[in-house]
């Protein structure tokens, strides 16, 4: 039985789905931050798939890959130091109270 790219796909694909669906119901930032993680996470398996199959002599979507998730790693710490000052500021970390931070 032969693995095709199907097999990678459709987890990414639920993955993704997943966190689209997290990041637009959810009102808590860190919960949002969680899902927007998760959907860089499924293209990142998208990337390493289809240089898989269709370059599979060659490493350009695992470096790619590499680079994103370390600005994924970047990303999330900015975007935690930016949650801790708003909730500093306001005690909470519900997206509907950010409108109190607005001059």
């Amino acid at each position: 039985m032969e693995i095709t790219a199907i097999y990678y796909l459709i987890p990414s694909l639920i993955m993704f789905c997943c966190g689209v669906y997290g990041f637009i119901t959810r009102k808590n930032m860190i919960a949002m931050l969680i899902s927007l993680e998760l959907m860089l996470n499924a293209v990142d398996v998208n990337f390493v798939v289809f240089n898989r199959f269709l370059f599979p002599g060659q490493m350009e979507g695992m470096f790619f890959t590499l680079f994103a998730i370390a600005i994924a790693a970047a990303e999330t710490a900015l975007a935690i130091a930016i949650i801790i000052n708003i909730f500093r500021s306001t005690k909470n970390v519900d997206v509907s109270g950010l409108n109190e931070m607005k001059f």
